[in-house]
């Protein structure tokens, strides 16, 4: 049974620079590097590439269009006010129950 590998980015809209690394993950993943071939033979690759897509699009630094830090949420997230970090939550805890 493979094991499984979380990542994601911009969850603050201003941090420009996570996107550039997440495009570098992707591109290296889906390469023909023989490195990139053993990464995706072992491990499940889940994926979030932007987790404040809203704050980017309008142009926020920290805070989405509820006008919140999403950062500072990640403890109780609301489901309807900071749905992407409940939702990565949700999966997390449940790859992590199916693992046990």
């Amino acid at each position: 049974r493979k094991r499984i590998c979380v990542a994601s980015a911009r969850v603050h809209p201003g941090e420009s620079n996570s996107s550039w690394l997440m495009h570098g993950l992707l591109n290296f993943l889906l390469s023909t590097n023989p490195e990139a071939h053993v990464l995706r033979q072992n491990f499940v690759w889940k994926i979030v590439p932007m987790l404040n897509p809203d704050g980017v699009i309008i142009g926020n630094y920290r805070c989405g269009l509820a006008g919140v830090d999403l950062n500072r949420q990640w403890r109780q997230p609301s489901a309807s006010l900071h749905r992407s970090i409940h939702e990565l939550k949700r999966l997390l805890a449940k790859l992590k129950a199916r693992s046990e």
